[in-house]
This record gives structure tokens, C-alpha cells and sequence, in this order.
């Protein structure tokens, strides 16, 4: 994609600009853990594994758990394709006590670009999500089910080198919008926007560790009501390449 933040743009105005009408935002803190591994087993073959812990209130209570294996073909060096399921555990609010599972498919389109003072990484992501029915703060029989499309644009800046590499800090922009579709999504087509920004520090050729501020904006299923989450997030990236070396 030869202008990934000119399309970055238009989709973000195209799904926040309605936002600053809206009756009802509720605003949280929260923490966010991650652990991402992709490793490459052969020239066209590899496994993605990504893992979240994330807290709400801060630190009080659980928020989100997920697990989310798949596996990945490369295309070439800087173009995958991954496909893959998720098993999320999603926590109820204050008051309720019934913890909802959601079974997840997932594929995605990964493309990287790599110059002289800037790394991208950029994401097409379709979900197909399978949240089991609940009422009463009760689990119930049954399925929710829905589609969700997300794009993520991802921006590193060295700072103290030309590239990425061991031992080198760099800044860190992101920014992931959500767009639900499906016959059971009404009022919240948009679903939410996540833009992150922070610093990294590139240890080792294959491990690096991301620090910083992300706010998420989320729009609930009632469509007047909406989440404003300011969260602290640390995620860890950790890319093996297993080939045999010539």
C-alpha cells in the first residue's frame, strides 16, 4: 500500500468524527498486558501466538482474558497470511458475577516495510465471533454471532539508530479501528478505535518490549453510550526464525 496514512486518515474520520455527538461517555482506566510470539518454522510456513491479560479500574478488577493461536504463511519476508481461533473470557461489571466466553475465528493480512528511520507494520484483520448468549447475569443456550473487520497502522521511529535493531529505542504509534457487521449489530456498525503511542526497546534481534499510553474508544451495542478507556499498555514481542541456517 503505497499511502497507508492517508487511508489510516480518512477511516479515522470517517468513524470518530460522529462521536463528539453522542449523550453518554463513560470513562475507565485500565492495564493492558500482552505477549505476541511469531515464529517461522520454514521459508513458507510459521505460528502466531498472542496473549492478553487486561485489568479495569486500573489494577481492581479483570476486564478481558484471551488466547489466540493460528498459523501463518509467508508470502515473502515482508507479507504473511494468517488464519487462526481466539478463546476470550470477558468479565461483567460491578454487581454481576457471570464471567461470558466468546469462541473466535480470525484471518489476517500482514504487510511490513522497513527504512532508514521508520518501520510499519500494517494489519487486515476479519473476525468471526461467537459470544455465547447471557440474561439475568446468566449464561444462557445459544450464540451471538457477528463479524468484525479491523485495520491497524503501526509506526516505529529509532531513536538512538538508523533501524531496529539490539539495543535501540524507538518511538511507537498505532492506531486499530473495529467496524462490526452481521445481521445482529444495529446500532453500533462502529465498534471501536484504539491508538496507542509509547516506547519501545529492542533487546535482542527477536525481543522487544512496547510501554506506553493507549486510549480506547468503544461504542456499546445500545449506540448512544459509549467507553472512553485510558489505559497503561505493555505488550512484548517476541519473533523466533527457526530455519536452519545456510
Amino acid at each position: 500500500m503505497k499511502h497507508p496514512r492517508t487511508l489510516f486518515l480518512l477511516l479515522f474520520i470517517l468513524f470518530t468524527l460522529p462521536t463528539s455527538a453522542q449523550k453518554q461517555v463513560n470513562k475507565q482506566s485500565g492495564v493492558w498486558l500482552g505477549y505476541f510470539n511469531q515464529t517461522r518454522i520454514t521459508d513458507k510456513w510459521g505460528l502466531w501466538l498472542d496473549l492478553h491479560a487486561r485489568r479495569t479500574d486500573f489494577l481492581d478488577r479483570w476486564a478481558t482474558q484471551i488466547v489466540r493461536p493460528g498459523i501463518t504463511y509467508y508470502a515473502n519476508d515482508h507479507l504473511r497470511f494468517t488464519a487462526g481461533y481466539a478463546y476470550v473470557r470477558s468479565y461483567p461489571a460491578v454487581g454481576l458475577q457471570t464471567v461470558r466466553p466468546e469462541n473466535r475465528l480470525w484471518q489476517q493480512i500482514l504487510w511490513t516495510s522497513r527504512q532508514k528511520r521508520l518501520q510499519t507494520q500494517q494489519w487486515i484483520r476479519l473476525e468471526e465471533r461467537f459470544n455465547r448468549k447471557i440474561a439475568n447475569d446468566q449464561l444462557q443456550d445459544g450464540h451471538n454471532f457477528n463479524f468484525r473487520f479491523r485495520y491497524l497502522l503501526n509506526l516505529m521511529v529509532p531513536l538512538n539508530r538508523d533501524f531496529i535493531e539490539p539495543n535501540t529505542l524507538f518511538f511507537a504509534f498505532n492506531d486499530e479501528i473495529h467496524i462490526n457487521a452481521g445481521k445482529q449489530i444495529t446500532y453500533n456498525l462502529f465498534d471501536q478505535n484504539r491508538v496507542f503511542v509509547g516506547l519501545g526497546y529492542q533487546f535482542t534481534k527477536a525481543l522487544n518490549l512496547q510501554v506506553g499510553y493507549m486510549n480506547q474508544f468503544q461504542q456499546l451495542p445500545s449506540g448512544n453510550h459509549f467507553n472512553s478507556n485510558n489505559v497503561l499498555r505493555v505488550f512484548m514481542f517476541h519473533n523466533l526464525d527457526l530455519r536452519t541456517k545456510k
